[in-house]
């Protein structure tokens, strides 16, 4: 297993980040909303905020890569994080991408892909030598996955993960989560956006109108659909509304003032269980090693 210190060094070595930012989806902003369940998905599952009326959530958009400075009009994949704040004061996240499906299934060819995906030719290479990924690079292209879109309020976020949930009777099922749209393009500001921070300015002028909501989506596994897999496919899934997610300001971003915001997929709470799917189960080491980092450079 390659060890978390080396995966940082790996990925620092590819974009090479300033001191004190995230390794990787290094510019972002945070924003604050709430989380509305639909009694479907409470039916399903006893996690807190899926009984509750309504919860806070604060949100993180962001771009994908580990340069805090690229501009927006360049093409990248884009990111959004929800940490849920439950009435008992705990909190989960997820973590998504616009890309549909995810192209590996190990830290280890997660490192070597995005280092590779630096330069046009080494990433040829990379493909070359993991035809197996090729699928989800092309569900990525159909979806626009990476590209330069209008607004971050327009687009699709997918966690990809699955996660099991548990109903209060205690019986289980395997979920996978979709963040889709509800803004328009007749929502759009009335003013024109350009420039390397076009998105957190036309955002913030949609906000200033009324709040961006998203369904939460999930499919609910059938017969035969693998959890444990990120790269798996599920054919026999049914799919169900199980909330709404209302962004609904820009918030201050916290870490401006020294703290270390991490958004962590597997931080679940009781009702919500992981699954065994190795890249999941890897994230917490390599975030902690990366927020060692950056608190590290902010203290010297």
């Amino acid at each position: 297993m390659l060890e978390p210190e080396r995966a940082i060094d790996r990925l620092q070595a590819a974009f090479d980040p300033p001191d004190g930012y995230r390794t990787l989806h290094a510019k972002g902003g945070f924003y604050t909303g709430t989380f509305t369940a639909t009694p479907e998905a409470a039916a399903l599952c006893r996690a807190g905020h899926l009984a509750a009326a309504t919860v806070p959530v604060t949100v993180r958009w962001s771009n994908a890569g580990g340069n805090p400075r690229v501009s927006d009009e360049e093409p990248d994949i884009r990111g959004m994080a929800i940490s849920f704040h439950l009435p008992d004061g705990t909190v989960t996240d997820l973590l998504a991408q616009t890309s549909p499906r995810f192209p590996v299934r190990t830290p280890e060819d997660f490192v070597a892909m995005t280092a590779a995906s630096r330069r046009p030719h080494t990433m040829l290479l990379w493909l070359a030598r993991h035809p197996s990924a090729l699928p989800a690079i092309l569900a990525g292209a159909k979806a626009k996955a990476v590209g330069r879109p209008s607004s971050y309020a327009e687009i699709p976020y997918y966690p990809l993960h699955a996660y099991r949930w548990v109903d209060a009777d205690g019986n289980g099922v395997w979920v996978r989560y979709t963040f889709a749209p509800l803004g328009r393009r007749e929502d759009r500001p009335e003013a024109t956006f350009t420039g390397p921070d076009r998105l957190r300015q036309e955002i913030a002028a949609r906000l200033a109108a009324g709040p961006v909501r998203y369904e939460m989506r999930v499919q609910v596994a059938g017969p035969g659909d693998e959890p444990h897999d990120v790269m798996s496919v599920w054919t026999n899934a049914r799919e169900l509304v199980a909330g709404h997610v209302d962004v609904t300001a820009p918030t201050p971003d916290p870490e401006t003032r020294g703290c270390a915001v991490v958004f962590d997929p597997t931080r679940v709470v009781d009702g919500i269980e992981l699954s065994d799917d190795p890249i999941l189960r890897y994230r917490p080491a390599a975030y902690s090693e990366s927020v060692s980092r950056r608190t590290r450079s902010r203290e010297e």
